[in-house]
């Protein structure tokens, strides 16, 4: 994991000393709201419907044990006791008061953490697999690429004014897309080619919101060393030609759709011409200084106990379908990557206590090597676990609620906060959730149907990435009467592909009812080997319209 140098302390101790500053200022009245307003965004703080929101950074998704009970500490001590894990591998707190917030962000400073460019109109968070470093089938570990890219872009004073905020996602695994790189508005898939070179294939355009796209390709091979200068093309040429008349026009995807992407590339492909031998121009060097931040644990091979775990498996069928569920196959011989879910019923998708936070941070020291990581689906990883500590910690979860073994079911759902606490949202995401997951609380069923993302989000901003879940659920305002629309056939996987609106929305009572009659079509039609999306894709729409709607 990257550990700041004193450049980088300096850097967020002037920051931080800079936003103390500026809110006192504001606090005073000599700045206006306006005049403050880039200014906290930048520092990652809104404005919502109770509140401020703090957005605290977590790059790639990965922290350390202290940063874990520093964020204990400063929920406790600042807010009402609880965080929030964003679709972005962020955390938000949702309840600080502002004359605290230059306070918070002196006590994350003091463990390498902070909320820089968390919001505004600048490049944001760069994120990458959960699983990244230590998943079977990557060509090889992204996260330094990404620290490279949030190096280059935190305060690159090009780029802090964008025509509107700029997402950029890395992967490297070449089955799974865990990332979601093709709804950003950069998604870059780490590649080979046939000369067995490193580089990526680069996909622009991609993005959620008002007009969801999926991002096409614009580079099928980029050379690894071509990475900084190739990206600054890109936003070079969307700060030249992205709309700033209209901020529901102003993503790079629209900007992409107008041109074409043969016409954006080729003007990309300009522009590069005269960036791809300047300074920016990465070497072997760099990267290798950044690689080597990301060195592997001390593992111990003599942790491989098959023997011994499958006889405990089959003794308990609740810890055998947690592993089932939860763990997945590690690249190192005796190792499994462990995720912990932070989806039992009747608590918000992604929301964590002070005491949660203290205790995932105890796990990680117990059991793997001191982090964790926050995923896309906002859930926790514990990535280096000893295959012959599984069951010891198992039993120590269970009663911690991180082990309902539904990930990747119909009840993981990936649920932005909204109209609890979001001034933005239309309606609220947190009751239909808990209500879906209360109809479907049977994990013998759950198993049966197999893999689906059920997806929803309180507005048209998509936080909870609605548009790609293979059941979306959107939130929308009928003349002050909060109702919900239904799209399927959403994938944010290699295979990514935009949902398809069912018909007209409906109210917030008739969620769990419609989500089952959409379930009962997909049994009846589905084969054995078939998931959600495979049968949605056999089928289409309609047979799932005339029984919701009949």
């Amino acid at each position: 994991m990257y550990v700041y140098d004193e450049h980088d302390r300096q850097i967020l101790a002037e920051r931080v000393a800079q936003f103390r500053d500026q809110t006192d200022r504001a606090l005073s009245g000599e700045l206006s709201e306006d005049e403050f307003l880039p200014l906290r965004l930048q520092n990652g703080l809104y404005v919502q419907r109770f509140a401020p929101m703090l957005r605290i950074c977590v790059p790639y998704g990965m922290m350390r044990s202290e940063q874990l009970r520093r964020l204990a500490r400063v929920t406790r001590d600042y807010d009402k006791g609880y965080a929030h894990f964003t679709t972005r591998q962020n955390v938000q707190l949702n309840w600080p008061a502002l004359e605290d917030v230059p306070d918070i962000l002196s006590e994350l400073a003091e463990v390498e953490m902070h909320a820089n460019q968390t919001s505004g109109n600048c490049i944001r968070n760069t994120t990458t697999d959960q699983f990244s470093g230590v998943q079977t089938d990557e060509i090889v570990d992204p996260r330094p690429y990404c620290e490279i890219i949030r190096q280059w872009s935190t305060f690159h004073p090009e780029f802090a004014f964008l025509p509107r905020k700029f997402k950029i996602a890395v992967n490297a695994s070449e089955h799974t897309d865990r990332a979601a790189i093709q709804v950003h508005d950069i998604g870059l898939q780490i590649v080979k080619n046939d000369a067995g070179e490193l580089g990526f294939r680069v996909h622009v355009g991609g993005g959620l919101g008002r007009t969801p796209m999926v991002g096409p390709v614009v580079r099928d091979f980029l050379p690894e060393l071509d990475l900084l200068t190739y990206l600054e093309a890109v936003i070079r040429v969307y700060n030249r030609y992205g709309r700033r008349d209209n901020k529901y026009k102003a993503r790079i995807k629209i900007l992409v759709k107008a041109l074409t992407p043969e016409g954006f590339a080729e003007k990309v492909e300009a522009e590069w011409a005269h960036l791809k031998d300047s300074p920016s121009r990465l070497t072997s060097e760099a990267i290798a200084r950044v690689q080597a931040y990301f060195t592997e644990p001390a593992y111990d091979t003599a942790a491989n106990q098959g023997d011994q775990l499958a006889a405990l498996r089959f003794e308990n069928k609740a810890f055998d379908n947690w592993v089932t569920r939860n763990v997945d196959t590690h690249k190192v011989d005796g190792y499994a990557i462990v995720t912990l879910t932070m989806k039992a019923t009747g608590t918000p998708p992604g929301d964590v206590s002070d005491r949660q936070l203290e205790q995932i941070a105890d796990l990680a020291d117990s059991y793997s090597f001191g982090e964790v990581r926050i995923t896309h689906q906002q859930n926790v990883v514990l990535a280096d676990v000893r295959q012959d500590q599984l069951f010891e910690l198992w039993q120590a979860i269970t009663p911690m609620g991180f082990a309902t073994p539904n990930l990747d079911t119909l009840t993981d759902i990936i649920c932005c906060p909204g109209g609890d606490y979001c001034a933005l949202a239309n309606a609220k995401s947190i009751p239909v959730a808990e209500a879906i997951q209360r109809r479907f609380d049977n994990l013998d069923f759950l198993y049966d149907l197999g893999k689906i993302d059920l997806n929803i989000s309180g507005c048209m901003n998509a936080c909870g990435h609605h548009h790609v879940g293979n059941i979306g659920v959107l939130g929308v305002d009928k003349k002050g009467e909060e109702f919900y629309q239904i799209s399927l056939g959403g994938s944010s996987h290699h295979d990514a592909t935009i949902g398809k609106i069912l018909g007209p929305s409906f109210a917030q009572d008739d969620m769990p009812d419609v989500i089952e009659k959409i379930i009962d079509v997909f049994v009846k039609n589905r084969t054995d080997e078939e998931e959600f999306i495979d049968t949605y894709r056999r089928i289409g729409l309609d047979p799932f319209k005339e029984r919701v709607y009949a």
